[in-house]
This record gives structure tokens, sequence and C-alpha cells, in this order.
């Protein structure tokens, strides 16, 4: 053996070396991993002809090999790792030869290549990609990061060391709404960082807190990290408890699970929320903690400018605190009260299947074993004595078509129950009341008569629900009766609108949280997955710099605004209404919601025509395509060139050989803490993306095919690689930080900055691995 390895370890090493230098040869990387890919299956082809490569296999004609067979151990249990006294036989790397192996791994490259980038599953989550990158490119580009970064630098200021608070506050914020960590990092050492200098803040704390918050865009939804991992995540979680469940087994993962294994981009994105909000929380604690230790290296700092109102600490208290609570709290309470709820009286034509047993009883002795030891005894026991108790009812009964009387009484048992007030109604009106109380603390010396006005409109609003809206009222009579109250009620949000605009903070920070909460809320919530949500994103982005546009020059943004009321007004039409065409009758209500529905897709869709020819005017919208092209581009060359080098590794056994040394280990605490360990270790050389398509699919059949929820898994990944941007010397963030810092900034400056951050992404890490729950808490709240 060469250097007394076995033959497969040296062809890892040659891989990953020629990796590595491929990256540093200064050659662009979406090249260089497959370059690295041809040089390294060459060289690796080269010694294996040569002879020089051998590796120890065990002998599987061996009697021991024999017995341990038969003793029951899984053909894929057995190792050298796990029984090192089996016999070996030497073998070459490529017993059939290397061109053997190119022919081979010439239809896998075409499989993978059909599957994860041409048309496979996973391809129309990656289109995602592509829109949250416009998205985010569209946000920059529009200077929204510099007013938010002079406002929040106003409002934070005098605090000690508000400045570097405020940059905090503006990353996490720019992350929700763009996710691109070089955009943030370089808009804010651009803007933020002279400012911090002048007064008289520590290189080292402004660097660090720059180049950290920026990178929160890796984990704070919408990232393109999570996309880009949840695809993944996806596929390899799903085969891995296959793997899992045949290896003790059982038929599938379903039986030995008792659930899907499936985990979704959406519920990892609600997965990430907490972390990344605590994650933030901590960079500014420790500012803040920074700043009271060492007042003279982060002193409080008065900005100048901007407009602001009177706003009395009782006013801030009641109209900020007091009233948002009673708001959301009633409503909160009256839908426990079941005063507010569902109207529906839409009935199913089908009865509902029988209740099912919570796991799979019929199952195999050695099945039925592996499963006592996941879920317990007293799971099985239960499962089996529910089981029991449906084959005594005659078994499980299957859905059936309802008759036409019971279909009358389905449907007035839901007419008797709905509830008075419907959720739509509540939320929406709930909304315009939030508003109203915010306007009035915003100014409360001015006239409060039209506030007072909307809120009657509220009132009455509710009134007519409960008194004149019954759950068989037809949607166009729930519009004309709601209309008036509707009316009354945006005649005092529009004045109000008018005082909130006066605020600056509200006026900076209001547009793209509307855009924000419009994106995340419909994955949070469940309403639709990222693709359509990211198209959503590029499309109201584009809207909101061509208004911001429009302003400076002058102009009167309403094309923008009435395409943008358009856009809410397809979204109520399209809830309340039926809106499809083809059927054989419809209602005279739903016909005039259609013709109004297309009307306002009409008016949407010319005001973003007019919005991109605004941009394009303005000469912003032919750098944010081309943007948009080089990162999405980087990142599917990035994609086809990395499966390129798995197959290289594959071919030669070498993937197998380093799953089979994780398995090796008894504990699957100290398997993941051992992969841990070496992303954050090539965090230090490699980039997020090659982590992602080279390293986790190697090691993720294993780390997934435990009993670790996937969910938490992928987020602890997602916090690791957030670090690969920060630590020296090739932190991405770094890079970007050192090329816009003054000259009086140093690299020491920021690789020394950037350390007490490595350090709180560690406890990070620590805390999320001590306390799973930060991660599962939302995705078991939310559907």
């Amino acid at each position: 053996m060469l250097f007394g390895l076995d033959g497969i370890e040296i062809g890892i090493i040659i891989v990953f070396l020629t990796l590595f230098g491929a990256i540093m040869s200064g050659f662009p990387v979406a090249f260089s991993i497959g370059g690295a890919g041809v040089i390294s299956f060459a060289i690796i082809a080269a010694l294996d002809s040569s002879g020089l490569l051998i590796h120890q296999a065990i002998d599987t004609a061996s009697a021991e090999y024999a017995a341990l067979i038969s003793d029951g151990i899984a053909r894929d249990a057995i190792s050298v790792f796990r029984y090192p006294e089996l016999p070996r036989v030497e073998e070459a790397l490529y017993p059939n030869g290397w061109q053997d192996s190119v022919n081979r791994e010439l239809g896998l490259i075409i499989q993978r290549m059909n599957e994860r980038v041409i048309a496979g599953a996973s391809i129309e989550t990656l289109l995602a990609v592509a829109m949250f990158v416009m998205m985010g490119i569209t946000l920059e580009r529009s200077k929204i990061a510099n007013d938010l970064l002079t406002t929040m630098a106003r409002v934070f200021g005098p605090l000690p060391g508000g400045l570097a608070v405020s940059i905090v506050i503006v990353g996490a914020f720019l992350a929700a709404s763009t996710g691109i960590v070089g955009a943030t990092v370089v808009t804010m050492g651009l803007l933020a960082l002279p400012t911090m200098l002048r007064n008289n803040y520590s290189p080292e704390l402004a660097t660090g807190v720059i180049a950290a918050s920026g990178t929160l865009g890796q984990i704070i939804p919408p990232s393109i990290v999570i996309v880009l991992l949840g695809t993944l995540a996806g596929d390899i979680y799903s085969t891995a408890q296959e793997n899992r469940a045949q290896l003790v087994g059982c038929s599938d993962a379903l039986t030995y699970l008792g659930e899907p294994a499936v985990v979704s981009v959406g519920s990892l994105f609600q997965a990430a929320l907490l972390p990344g909000i605590f994650l933030a929380f901590l960079y500014g604690a420790y500012a803040f903690g920074f700043a009271l230790l060492n007042p003279s290296k982060a002193p409080p700092v008065i900005l100048d400018g901007g407009r602001s109102s009177v706003i009395t600490r009782n006013d801030a208290l009641v109209w900020f605190l007091a009233i948002p609570l009673v708001l959301i709290g009633g409503v909160i309470v009256a839908g426990m009260a079941d005063i507010v709820g569902s109207q529906s009286t839409i009935v199913s034509s089908f009865s509902q299947a029988g209740e099912q047993a919570s796991l799979r009883t019929n199952v195999s002795e050695a099945c039925q074993a592996a499963m006592i030891e996941l879920h317990g005894q007293g799971a099985w026991d239960l499962a089996v004595a529910q089981q029991a108790a449906i084959n005594d009812a005659g078994g499980a009964q299957l859905a059936r078509e309802l008759t036409a009387e019971e279909l009358i009484e389905a449907r007035n048992l839901a007419i008797s129950t709905a509830a008075p007030i419907g959720t739509g109604v509540a939320i929406l009106f709930l909304g315009l009341g939030l508003t109203l109380a915010l306007a009035r603390g915003i100014n409360p010396l001015a006239d409060p008569r039209p506030l007072v006005i909307g809120a009657a409109g509220i009132v009455l609003a509710f009134i007519v629900d409960w008194t004149l809206i019954l759950p068989t009222t037809t949607p166009g009579a729930t519009f004309l009766l709601l209309s008036i109250p509707l009316a009354i009620a945006l005649y005092g949000v529009y004045h109000g609108a008018g005082r909130l605009a006066q605020n600056e903070l509200l006026a900076v920070v209001f547009p793209p949280l509307v855009l924000i909460v419009a994106v995340l809320g419909s994955i949070l919530g469940g309403i639709t997955n990222p693709t359509p949500a990211a198209a959503l994103g590029a499309a109201g982005a584009i809207m909101l710099a061509a208004y911001r546009k429009l302003k400076e020059e002058g102009a009167g943004g309403q094309y923008i605004l009435l395409s943008t009321l358009a856009l809410v007004v397809m979204l109520l039409f399209g809830v309340n209404f039926d809106l499809r065409t083809g059927l054989e009758s419809t209602t005279v209500g739903d016909a005039i919601a259609l013709a109004i529905a297309v009307v306002a897709y009409h008016a949407a869709f010319l005001g973003l025509l007019f919005a991109c020819w605004v941009l394009f005017r303005n000469g912003v919208l032919a750098p944010v395509v081309r943007e948009t092209a080089k990162v999405t581009s980087m990142v599917f060359t990035i994609l086809i060139g990395s499966q390129l080098l798995n197959l290289v590794l594959i071919s030669f056994g070498g993937e197998h050989y380093i799953q089979q040394f994780l398995r090796s280990f008894d504990n699957e605490l100290t398997v993941f803490l051992i992969v841990m360990l070496v992303l954050f270790v090539l965090g230090f050389v490699l980039d997020f993306l090659e982590i992602i398509y080279i390293v986790i699919p190697i090691v993720g059949p294993v780390i997934y095919g435990g009993t670790f929820d996937p969910k938490w898994v992928t987020i602890m990944i997602a916090v690791n690689l957030q670090t690969s941007f920060l630590t020296p010397p090739f932190g991405f963030a770094l890079f970007y930080l050192r090329g816009v810092a003054p000259a009086a900034v140093t690299t020491g400056h920021i690789y020394r900055g950037v350390v007490p951050f490595v350090l709180i992404q560690l406890m990070g890490l620590g805390i999320l691995w001590m306390f799973p729950s930060i991660v599962t808490i939302v995705p078991n709240l939310l559907p």
C-alpha cells in the first residue's frame, strides 16, 4: 500500500487536495469544482492502473463473514471499521479498469443532471433561488438599506453602543428582505463604517458587527442557504430513513417511523425563524455589553436630521402597547370563545375515514422489535389496542359518498355551529384598527375626529357581521353589507396613513416590512410554497423600487399604488368568491367578482410592466438582471460541478468508505459532533455552496439516517455554515468588508473584530444543541 494507507483513503485525499488547489488557483469557483473532479479522476485512474492504489476489502467469501451474516447482521452494517479482524483481500480501486467506470459514471452523470438540474422534483424549489436573489438585489439597488441605516442610527445612536445595535437591527431586517451577504456587508460597510469611526467607535467592534450582521441573511428566512439545503435534505432524509427502515426489517419508513419521512423548505423556514432572531439578539447584546464595559470605544451618538413628532411616554404606552394588546387579545379571546371563526358552510360529499391505529401492527417480528425500541413498549401496546378495537368494530371504515339526506344534515350542522363573526372579517378590521391606533400614537396633537370615524366604521362592521351576515349569506351580499362600514373605516385609515408617513421611522420601515410579511407570511403560514412566494417578493421589490425612484423624480407613484391595490383586490375576491370558469352554473355575484378580478389582474400586470420601465429608464433594471443572472448561474454551475466531483468519489467507493467510518461510532451524538467539527473547519477554506453540494451529500445519509429531527439537523448545519463567512482567512464577509473599508482599517482590525462573533456563533450552536425546541417549536405550532 502506498504510504501505508488504503487505496480508497489515498483517493479521498487526492480528491480534496485537488479541490483545494483548484479553488486556490484563482479560477472561478464554479468551474474549479468541475475541473477538480476531472483532474482528480485522471490522477486516481493513473495511479490505480499502475498498481499503486490497493484497497484492503473484506473477504466476503470467508467463514467469519458468513458467520456474521448468519447471526442476522445486515451486509450494509459490516465494515472494516466495525470488524477490523475480518479477513481482507487486496483489489484495485477499479477492478474492471477505469474505462468501465467512465462508461458507468457517464450514465449516472446524465441521471444526476436530469434529477437535480434539469427536470427533477427539486427544480421548482430551486427556481425560488433566482427570484429571491432578484428580490434582494432590487431592494439593495433601490437604496432602501441607506434609509434604514440612517434612520436606525438616529433612533438607537443615543444609547451606549447604539450605532452597533442599529447595525444589527438593520442587518436582521436586510436579511429578511435580501438574504444576500455580499450586498448587505458592502452596503453597511460603505455607509455605517465611516460614521462609526468618526464617532470614535473601536475599529474592531465596528468591522466585527458589520461583518457578522451581514451574515444573518444565511439563516433568517428567506435564506438562499436554507432553500439549497432544503432541496438536498428532503431527498437525503427520505432515502436515509427508507434504508434505515429496511435495515431493521421493516418494509418502509412510514411503517417504522409512524409518519412520512419528509422535510420541506417551508418547514425549514419556520424552523429557522427563532434561531435567526436569537443570533441577532446575541449580536446586539454583545455590542451593548461591550459599550457598557468600554464606553470610550462605543460612545452614545446623537445624529442631526430626521423628522419627528412630540410623543409623550403615556401616549406611547397607551397607543403603541396597551391598545394594540387589547385589540389583538380581544380577537384571540373571541376566537377561543367561538365568537370569531369560520363561517364556511361547504361540506365534503364524502364521509370521514375511520380512525387508524397510531402505528402499523401487521409487521414482522424484527420490525416489531425495532419499532418497540424506537417508540417504546407503551406506544406499541397502545397501537395494538387501537387496532384490536378497530377490528372488533368491523375493520377500518373507508370514506364513502354521503347520501342527499346526510349532505343536508352535515350542511345544517355547519350552519348551526358557524361563528357569528368570520375570521377574514376579524383579521381585516383588526389590521385597520391597529393602523388607526398607531396613527393616533404617532401624532397625539392632531385632530382625532377622522380616526374616531374610522374606529366607528370598524365597530359597525363587526355589528353588521354579527347581526346581518349569516353563514348562508352569499359573498356578493356580504360584500355589499360590509362596503359601507369598510368605506368609513378606510376614511379613517387614509388620514391615519398620512400621519404615519410623516414619521421617518415608519416611512422607511413600513414598505419593505409589508413585503417581508407578505413573502414570509405566505410561506410560514403554509399558504403557499417558497417558489410562488419568491415570485411575489421579486415583483413586490420591483414595484417598491420603482415607487421610490418616482418619488425621487418628484413624480407621483399613483400607478404603482393602484397596481398594489389591484393585488389586494385580487386577494380579497379570490378568497371570498368562486372564480373558477367552465362551471355548469355560477351565481351573479361570482360572475361580477370574476370580472373585477380580471380587471384587477390586468391592472396589476400593467403596473408591474410600468415599474420595470421606470427602473430600466433609471438604469437600475439592467444591473439587477445581470447580477441575478450571474449569481443564479454561479449557483447552478457549482451544482453541476459538485455532482461531477461527488460521482468521482462514488466511482472508487470513497463516499461509501466515509459513511462506513461515521456509522462505526455507536453514539449518534458523537457522529453529529464530528460532522459539525468537520464543517466548521472546512468553513475556513470553502464557501457554503461548496460545502452544501460536496460535503452534505457525503455525510447526509448518516446524519439524516438517525433519530434526530431533520429540521434541527438542517438548521444546525445552516448556522454552522454561517460561520464560514466570518472565519479567517477566507471568510467572504471579510473580503467584502476589506474591499470597502477605509485605509485606516487594517486586515488585522477586521480579523480581531470577527473573533468575538465567531465565538457567539459557536455559543449559539451550543444553545441550539442543548435546547432543540428553539428550532422545532415554530414548525410544531404552525401548519
